[in-house]
């Protein structure tokens, strides 16, 4: 019968348990993870499975790291994920936020715009550290996916986006995530993107300042090809500042939002 061992297609006799595949063919994996969950038990193996072992503390291949990272998945998910391409406008708090959630899903490919530096007002919410102070935030960002999963393409541009450059930034996406500070400049983009690319989906994000309730933020689907993250009111002004953990939960909304669309052509 036909199974998976760390995402390669492997011809196994048919009866074979687990422990058994183990002790063929890694017998010092601690963890076997079987269609997307630890196994705690041996079990009789079925057509189709997939089954990851990973011998904790091990420092695996580049090749090795895709498979054990992507082992709890729901099986058959990764190939749509590793050919995503995503676009991301802004690389601050939500930008840098979304950027992680999706390397670490292992999608395929980035597309990262931003012109300015980290800040120490930063640190408050973005996906940054004290020694990148001063840094153009897209090379900090690329350094630090880079750190957590190298097999995802990470294009970056140090500019700024306005109309003239959205198709050479984002005109090769799937899906492109707005992540802006400004109303003016999400205004711009939202505009500027549906009406040139009608085909691709936009996520973006309004009304996540404060410490309103988390389940206030809801994803929104504003028309076929366009889903807003947020509470909608909540914007960052005298009293009411961007935090960290509401700006992480639209952050990951997004995201999430962006795995559903590569996932189904759709979110929910």
């Amino acid at each position: 019968m036909q199974i998976y061992l760390n995402e390669k297609q492997l011809e196994v006799d048919n009866h074979l348990s687990l422990y058994e595949l183990r002790n063929t063919y890694q017998a010092n994996a601690d963890l076997l993870i079987i269609n997307g969950y630890p196994a705690s038990t041996d079990q009789v193996l079925n057509p189709g499975d997939h089954i990851v072992m990973i011998r904790r503390g091990e420092c695996p291949s580049a090749e090795e790291l895709e498979s054990l990272m992507m082992a709890r998945h729901t099986p058959g998910v990764q190939q749509k994920i590793k050919q995503g391409k995503v676009g991301i406008a802004g690389a601050g708090g939500l930008g840098s936020h979304v950027a992680i959630a999706l390397v670490r899903i292992g999608i395929g490919q980035l597309n990262i715009v931003d012109f300015d530096v980290v800040e120490p007002s930063n640190l408050n919410r973005q996906q940054y550290f004290f020694d990148q102070i001063g840094m153009p935030k897209v090379l900090a960002l690329k350094e630090n996916l880079q750190r957590i999963n190298p097999n995802s393409k990470i294009n970056i541009f140090n500019q700024k986006v306005v109309p003239e450059n959205i198709g050479e930034f984002f005109g090769e996406v799937d899906i492109l995530v707005e992540a802006f500070d400004k109303a003016d400049q999400k205004a711009m983009l939202t505009n500027c993107f549906l009406s040139n690319f009608p085909d691709k989906f936009l996520v973006a994000a309004s009304g996540i300042a404060g410490y309103e309730p988390s389940n206030t933020i809801q994803t929104t689907r504003i028309s076929e090809r366009f889903y807003l993250c947020g509470d909608g009111i909540s914007a960052a002004e005298p009293g009411r500042g961007l935090m960290a953990p509401r700006v992480g939960i639209a952050a990951h909304h997004q995201a999430n939002t962006v795995l559903q669309l590569l996932l189904n052509n759709r979110a929910e």
